[in-house]
């Protein structure tokens, strides 16, 4: 493991937890049916980076019938989601490690992922969503206009703003099905504080 995933999987993850347990289901709700107004109907589901499963618990009352899968690098998280939720698969590592024996997702997310992994491992990350989809993929992360890296918790090389959806469509044949903005005045409380999101599907 390098820094960054030593960090998420280990030393933070218990606190994370703590943090993350409590959401507007209401609010969560809302916000996905924002996000995926656009999308042709979803049979299958991976979220990489699920932590709790907050997502998760928005995404089975919005699409209940949609089989769900994830990948959560946390050992505690994994432990934690896998005992409160059936998934279709689950895979307890690293985004890039992540092995689904050729399985494919009409839909692969992130939502506050791609800014805990380093600028040098981003692209590595973003690929290996990219092949688990069958159509669409979404990320919804921290914006800015150029790279720039923030102390997270008193911590440095933690979290990266950028602007990701650039960087994807860049480097991927995607097209850009739709875009947004959750503002946290709004939805800090379903756990979306001022993230950008973008919505693509591959060619």
């Amino acid at each position: 493991m390098n820094e960054q995933q030593k960090f998420w999987a280990n030393t933070y993850a218990d606190e994370y937890i703590k943090k993350n347990s409590q959401f507007d289901r209401e609010k969560g709700v809302a916000a996905w049916k924002l996000m995926l107004e656009k999308v042709a109907p979803i049979n299958s589901i991976l979220e990489c980076g699920c932590n709790i499963g907050r997502n998760i618990d928005f995404l089975n009352a919005l699409l209940p019938s949609a089989s769900k899968s994830i990948i959560e690098i946390s050992q505690p998280a994994f432990e934690f989601v896998t005992s409160r939720h059936d998934f279709a698969q689950a895979f307890n590592g690293a985004i890039e490690d992540a092995n689904f024996q050729e399985v494919s997702f009409d839909l692969v997310f992130t939502i506050g992922v791609l800014i805990h992994i380093h600028p040098d491992n981003l692209l590595k990350n973003m690929e290996r969503m990219y092949k688990l989809s069958s159509g669409y993929i979404l990320m919804g992360e921290y914006f800015n206009r150029t790279p720039i890296m923030l102390e997270y918790q008193g911590q440095k090389d933690k979290l990266f703003k950028r602007d990701f959806g650039k960087l994807f469509i860049e480097n991927f044949p995607v097209e850009l099905v739709d875009h947004g903005f959750l503002w946290g005045h709004l939805y800090d409380n379903a756990g979306f504080d001022d993230v950008t999101w973008w919505l693509f599907k591959k060619k």
